[in-house]
């Protein structure tokens, strides 16, 4: 691996292999760690606080780690540390025998997800050109939804309709699996750990830490952020009330299914898309596009009375702009970081998603009480909206 703009893509494809493993341990893991939080006696209520200990942890090290990758002459160890974090998280959670235990195995899989995601952004930044960089986000984000799509599906598999007694023993076999991902998401990167390559101009070691916010103040930077998050938050919500909406509108569990399979599927789509599409419009055009056009599609998918060919129409058209928006706001916030803060400023736009994805469903928790689940989508809706005209 050497540096930049004269180096090949052979660490660019070990990166992508690593996040396809990482993001399928993380995406078998956490339903399973539910499903485990029910075995062991939890109720609804454990299972949000034990879901809760995955993110809390990572919200207070993600600057901190973001500022490592900034120092650092060799980051690459540090996403090959996460993958171990993660395959570990993933072996305690299949020993953990009570709530505790489980909690804690939770917040260790958070941090092996913060350090891969972290870390594998960071050396993007640092390694690519400023003409491939939108590119290579794309690729990133699309190796990322390729682990999202085929977590669930093993972790279905390896359950096979387990329940009561045998949800506990069925867990623990699943989890292995999702050990094994994870210790397998390291493997790519072994080769690269030796390589100390320095950081492109623009990324280099900062003589001392940029604070946030300077970064904050960045041409773009809070309409980049904003944009990250509301996309993300868009995301959990839908995946959360389309089922209310297809229950109120009599459409089965299994057409459901299939409706975010074929969102996330599109999402896939546009982001190996993505090269050809800037060849067209520019970053911040398609950033527009991404979040005001997802946040029309969320509103038109809360209209009363949408049928099953409506819903697909408006949920491949949005799922499209959705997919682009995260892989583009990276390469936005890599692009406008202060010197020496790239990796600190890809930690922020990390914290704040994991805000928003805290903050933006409990506001819309909120709203769906009185106006039902409609309200919660056309809340997400707003403010995508608002996050489009901030872009704008």
């Amino acid at each position: 691996m050497s540096g930049g703009r004269t180096s090949g893509q052979g660490w660019l494809w070990a990166l992508l292999v690593s996040v396809v493993f990482t993001h399928t341990t993380l995406n078998l893991a956490r339903p399973l760690i539910s499903y485990r939080t029910i075995a062991l006696g939890g109720d609804a209520v454990a299972v949000g606080v034990v879901t809760s200990a995955y993110a809390l942890l990572p919200l207070v090290l993600a600057i901190p780690v973001g500022r490592l990758t900034d120092r650092a002459r060799r980051i690459t160890w540090i996403m090959v540390l996460g993958s171990a974090f993660l395959a570990a998280g993933s072996l305690l959670l299949a020993g953990a025998g009570g709530l505790a235990g489980l909690a804690a195995a939770s917040t260790v899989v958070g941090v092996g997800h913060l350090l891969c995601m972290v870390a594998g952004q960071s050396l993007i930044a640092r390694h690519s050109p400023p003409e491939r960089m939108d590119r290579d986000f794309g690729w990133f984000t699309a190796a990322a939804s390729l682990g999202q799509l085929a977590g669930p599906l093993v972790s279905g598999a390896a359950l096979a309709g387990a329940s009561g007694a045998e949800l506990l023993p069925a867990t623990s076999r699943a989890l292995l699996l999702a050990c094994l991902a994870g210790a397998l998401g390291a493997v790519p990167l072994l080769p690269l750990l030796r390589s100390g390559v320095p950081p492109q101009a623009g990324a280099g070691k900062a003589d001392r830490p940029v604070p946030v916010r300077d970064i904050l103040r960045s041409p773009r930077m809070p309409s980049a952020l904003l944009a990250s998050l509301a996309l993300l938050a868009a995301v959990d919500i839908l995946t959360a009330y389309l089922p209310l909406i297809a229950e109120e509108r009599g459409l089965s569990p299994v057409l459901v299914g299939a409706l975010l399979s074929l969102r996330a599927g599109c999402s896939l789509v546009s982001r190996l898309a993505l090269p050809r599409l800037l060849e067209r419009w520019s970053r911040k055009t398609l950033i527009v596009a991404s979040t005001g056009v997802a946040g029309l599609s969320l509103g038109l998918v809360a209209v009363p009375g949408g049928g099953p060919v409506a819903l697909a129409a408006v949920l491949a058209v949005g799922g499209f702009l959705l997919g682009l928006g995260q892989p583009l706001t990276m390469a936005q916030v890599a692009a406008t970081a202060p010197r020496g803060s790239r990796g600190a400023a890809l930690a922020l736009r990390i914290w704040g998603n994991r805000l928003g994805q805290v903050a933006i469903p409990a506001a819309a928790a909120g709203v769906a009480g009185p106006l039902g689940a409609p309200g919660a989508l056309l809340l997400s809706a707003a403010v995508l909206l608002a996050a489009a005209v901030a872009a704008a």
